[in-house]
C-alpha cells in the first residue's frame, strides 16, 4: 500500500494543474484533447488533406522556367559551310526558356486520383471519429471505475468499523471474565480480515485513479456522478441496425472501398492517350555553332501514348482490383466486429439489469437481518460472533450491488459507443477534422 501511494503522489503532483472537481463531460474532454492516439489519427487526416490537395494540382497549368550557361564545340553543316573545313567551333552558350503546360485531357487520372483522396480524406476523418469515440468510452470507463471503488473503500471502511466495535466489546466481555477467549480470539481474526479487505480496496482505489490519470490526463479529484446513459435503443435489432448504419469504424471500410475503386480507375489512365497545350518561348544564343540570338515563340498542343511498358500497366490494374478485393474483406471484418460488440454490450447491459434487482433485494435482505440481529443481541439472543457474521453478509451483498450497479451504467455507455454516439450523448464536440464525415 505504502510503494503505491508513493507512487501516485508525485504522479499527482506532475497533474497539478488539472485538480479539481470534474465532471463526466470534462473528463472525456480532456481525454479527448490529451490522447496521442487521437493526435495521430487528427495528423493523418490533415495529412490526407494535403496529399489532396497536391492531387487537384494536376488540373491547374504547369510553368517551367529552363536556363543554362556554358561551353559548346559544334561540328555540323552550318559550321562547314561558315568554315569550309570540318574543324569544330567553340562558342559560349547561353539558353533561357519558359513554358507553360496545361493537361487537357490525361485519360481520367487526375480526376479519380481527387476522388480516391476525397474518399481517404472521409475515411481518415471517420477514424478520428471512432479512435475519439474509444477514448471517450476509455474514459467513461475510468470515470466510474474510481467511483465504483470509492463506493468499496467507504464500505470497506464501515465493515471495519463495524468489526472494530464489535471485537471491543467482545474483548471486553472476556476480560471481565463473561465471555470466552475463543471469542476474542475469532473476533481479532475477523477484525484483520475486514482490515486486510480495507487496504486491498484502497490499493484497487490507487490503481483506479492511475489508470484515470493515464486516460484522462488529470487527477480524479471530487468526481461527480456518473449520469445513465441516454437514448439507448429498446431492443438489440434496434441497436444492431442503428450500429451497422452509424459506427465510424463501417463508414471509414466503406470510404477504404470507394478510394480503392478510385486508385483502380487511374491505374486503367494509361489505357488512353494524353494531351497537353504548351505555350512555349525560348531565348538560346550561340546554339549549334551558329553565333547570335535563336529565338523561338511555341504554342503546341500534344499528345502521347504509351503502347507498351513491359506489362506494368496490366499488373497496376490487377494490383488495384486485388485492393478493392481487400477493403471489401476489411469492411466485413469490421461489420462482423461491430454485430459482436454490439450484441456483448446489449447482454452484458440486459443481463446486470436483470440482476441488479435481485442483488438489491439481496442486499436489503442482508441489511433486514443484520438489524434484527442487532435488536436480538440486545435482548440476549444472539451472540456478538453472530453479529459479525451478519456484517460479513452485508459487507458481501453491498459490494457485489455496487460492483453491479457501476457495471450497468458503464453497459449503457458501450451500447452507445457501438453506435458511435459517446460523444453526442454526453455533450462533447467531435474533434474538427471529422467535420468532413459528420456533415
Amino acid at each position: 500500500m505504502g510503494k503505491k501511494l508513493g507512487l501516485l503522489i508525485p504522479l499527482g503532483l506532475a497533474v497539478s494543474g488539472f485538480c479539481g472537481a470534474v465532471t463526466l463531460q470534462e473528463a472525456v474532454v480532456s481525454a479527448i484533447d490529451t490522447n496521442p492516439e487521437v493526435a495521430i489519427t487528427t495528423a493523418d487526416r490533415r495529412a490526407i488533406d494535403q496529399e489532396r490537395r497536391q492531387a487537384k494540382a494536376g488540373f491547374l497549368p504547369r510553368i517551367d522556367l529552363l536556363a543554362g550557361t556554358g561551353g559548346e564545340k559544334s561540328n555540323n553543316s552550318s559550321t562547314r559551310a561558315a568554315t569550309g573545313d570540318d574543324a569544330y567551333v567553340s562558342l559560349h552558350r547561353n539558353e533561357f526558356e519558359v513554358q507553360l503546360t496545361q493537361m487537357l485531357f490525361d485519360g481520367f487520372f487526375t480526376k479519380n486520383e481527387v476522388a480516391r483522396h476525397d474518399a481517404r480524406i472521409q475515411a481518415a476523418a471517420y477514424r478520428v471519429y471512432a479512435t475519439s469515440e474509444e477514448i471517450a468510452l476509455r474514459a467513461i470507463e475510468a470515470y466510474i471505475e474510481v467511483l465504483r471503488r470509492q463506493a468499496l473503500v467507504t464500505l470497506a471502511e464501515e465493515n471495519y468499523a463495524a468489526h472494530d466495535r464489535t471485537y471491543g466489546q467482545i474483548k471486553q466481555r472476556g476480560e471481565s471474565g463473561i465471555g470466552r477467549n475463543s471469542d476474542v480470539t475469532q473476533a481479532e481474526g475477523r477484525l484483520a480480515l475486514a482490515r486486510a479487505n480495507l487496504m486491498a480496496e484502497q490499493a484497487n482505489l490507487v490503481d483506479a485513479k492511475t489508470a484515470y490519470i493515464r486516460v484522462v490526463g488529470a487527477m480524479p479529484t471530487d468526481l461527480e456522478a456518473a449520469p445513465m446513459a441516454t437514448s439507448l435503443p429498446e431492443s438489440l435489432a434496434q441497436g444492431m441496425d442503428a450500429a451497422l448504419v452509424a459506427h465510424p469504424t463501417m463508414q471509414a471500410a466503406l470510404a477504404d472501398i470507394e478510394a480503392a475503386k478510385s486508385q483502380h480507375e487511374t491505374a486503367r489512365a494509361n489505357d488512353l492517350p494524353r494531351f497537353d497545350a504548351e505555350l512555349g518561348a525560348t531565348n538560346h544564343r550561340n546554339i549549334d555553332g551558329v553565333r547570335g540570338t535563336n529565338e523561338d515563340l511555341t504554342a503546341m498542343v500534344r499528345m502521347k501514348y504509351n503502347l507498351y511498358r513491359g506489362g506494368a500497366d496490366e499488373a497496376r490494374k490487377q494490383q488495384t482490383a486485388h485492393l478493392i478485393s481487400q477493403a471489401k474483406e476489411v469492411y466485413n471484418r469490421a461489420r462482423d466486429q461491430v454485430i459482436e460488440n454490439t450484441s456483448l454490450s446489449w447482454n452484458d447491459y440486459v443481463t446486470t439489469t436483470a440482476r441488479l434487482d435481485f442483488l438489491k433485494m439481496h442486499k436489503d435482505s442482508s441489511i433486514a437481518t443484520r438489524d434484527a440481529y442487532q435488536k436480538q443481541f440486545n435482548l440476549g439472543q444472539r451472540t456478538l460472533l453472530d453479529l459479525l457474521d451478519t456484517e460479513n453478509e452485508v459487507f458481501s451483498a453491498q459490494s457485489a450491488y455496487e460492483t453491479a450497479r457501476y457495471r450497468q451504467l458503464f453497459a449503457g455507455y458501450r451500447i452507445l459507443s457501438s453506435q458511435g454516439a459517446v460523444m453526442e450523448t454526453v455533450g462533447v464536440a467531435a474533434p474538427e477534422e471529422t467535420m468532413v464525415a459528420t456533415q
